[in-house]
């Protein structure tokens, strides 16, 4: 078939209406069928159609300068081949269920084209992956690398159930501020080493690190002396901040995820701030990363953390701390 191009989109006589209703292709109109330049390019190359006064490689070219271009026509491409119906979507592509196509069928996916070197906006991926939610498709990132291999990462967000009660004491334990560490004198078998807060330091001495005894202090069970008075949890946290710049978003997350029930644990071994337990069980299920409102990390760095969370059998979240609240993103390699 032969179509013209007007410097947008490749226009096909009413003939080209067959590659809409076979294939879904392009989008239909009274005066024929409009191909965006990815669909195009890859009916050019199947040679199904024919682009007057241009081949393959001239198209290409107008747009190769483009950013993402020829990343998006190559996750196209792949998706075209895995046998999926795709068309230009709401975010880069939306991709149907196999089988399905526009006008007879629903759309399964929605895809975001980067590449291995793009920073991923979090702000922005919690709109996106809302809005999947909202239209109940899934949200994909389609990521191409730098030898121009495809990766496709499922984000979901995760609401995550309380497991069991919050914490309830009858009353607040005492303790020293010592650095930014509280130590308590606690025997062993006490309400709080039971419910997993604290380091034994010896038969006596139960010691509480500052994410520990800020929520702790904030439950009323535990008061932290120093300099001959007693420090609130505020005080505490400015402490901290000296020293700790995450604090604040460390401190978030660790409230949030106590008060659901979950029990979480320094995650310095696998490069993340906590390793996260849903009750009182050997191995812990998640790993988890605060993020800060407005902040940003490289693609790479979000493909290094999912490999490792995925090779110790856990799953990787990111804990997006908002004013109004934490929205947990997972992240998940997915086969097509």
């Amino acid at each position: 078939m032969l179509a013209t191009f007007d410097g947008t989109w490749v226009h096909l006589k009413n003939e080209g209406r067959t590659l809409y209703d076979q294939g879904g292709y392009g989008r239909p109109e009274k005066d024929g069928l409009y191909l965006s330049l990815e669909e195009a390019l890859y009916l050019m190359e199947r040679n199904k159609i024919e682009v007057k006064d241009l081949d393959f490689d001239t198209l290409l070219g107008l747009f190769a300068d483009r950013p993402n271009f020829i990343r998006r026509y190559l996750v196209y491409r792949d998706i075209r081949e895995r046998g999926y119906v795709i068309q230009p979507g709401p975010h880069d592509f939306r991709v149907f269920h196999r089988g399905h196509k526009p006008g007879s069928g629903k759309s399964r996916y929605l895809i975001r084209v980067l590449s291995e070197r793009d920073l991923v906006d979090f702000d922005r991926l919690d709109q996106d992956a809302l809005a999947a939610v909202n239209m109940r498709k899934q949200y994909l990132l389609a990521v191409v690398d730098d030898e121009d291999e495809l990766t496709y990462y499922e984000v979901r967000l995760q609401d995550l159930p309380p497991v069991s009660n919050p914490l309830a004491c009858e009353a607040p334990v005492e303790a020293r501020l010592l650095g930014t560490y509280a130590l308590a004198h606690l025997p062993p078998g006490n309400q709080l080493e039971e419910e997993w807060y604290g380091k034994r330091l010896d038969t006596e001495r139960l010691l509480f690190r500052p994410v520990e005894s800020i929520y702790l202090m904030r439950k009323r069970c535990l008061e932290v002396l120093h300099d001959g008075g007693q420090m609130t949890a505020e005080t505490l946290l400015d402490v901290v901040a000296q020293t700790d710049l995450e604090i604040h978003e460390k401190e978030r997350v660790f409230s949030d995820l106590r008060d659901k029930g979950y029990i979480p644990r320094t995650g310095y071994k696998f490069g993340h701030h906590f390793r996260v337990y849903s009750g009182k069980k050997s191995h812990s299920e998640m790993l988890v990363h605060a993020v800060p409102a407005g902040s940003s990390m490289p693609m790479s760095a979000v493909s290094r953390s999912v490999r490792l969370a995925h090779s110790v059998k856990k799953k990787m979240l990111f804990a997006c701390v908002h004013n109004t609240g934490i929205r947990y993103v997972e992240f998940a390699r997915i086969k097509l």
